[in-house]
């Protein structure tokens, strides 16, 4: 499914079904998270805005599913968070809660 697909999913669902898809959407554009520029990478590529990305991680921050990775200034390193799920997918707390 495409980026711009799961951004549409993203805003129209409700519930439990938004926290699923807000991952869905994260997770997705974590595989690109590599690419420099990466928001004009996803911009020219897909035709997603960085604000459509950054609003399902902070949704994901505010249920407390997610936290974004903030800089000494306060500021959110949302691409480093990215890479940072990228190549570690499953943080070792949440696999020790799933087994």
């Amino acid at each position: 499914m495409s980026l711009r697909a799961l951004v549409k999913l993203y805003r129209v669902s409700r519930g439990k079904e938004k926290v699923g898809r807000a991952w869905k959407l994260v997770r997705e554009s974590a595989k690109y998270a590599h690419y420099e520029p990466y928001w004009e990478f996803l911009k020219e590529t897909f035709n997603v805005r960085a604000e459509d990305i950054k609003e399902a991680m902070r949704f994901l921050e505010e249920s407390g599913e997610l936290e974004i990775k903030r800089s000494t200034d306060g500021r959110r390193l949302y691409v480093l968070t990215l890479k940072d799920i990228k190549e570690n997918p499953v943080k070792l707390d949440r696999w020790l809660g799933l087994t």
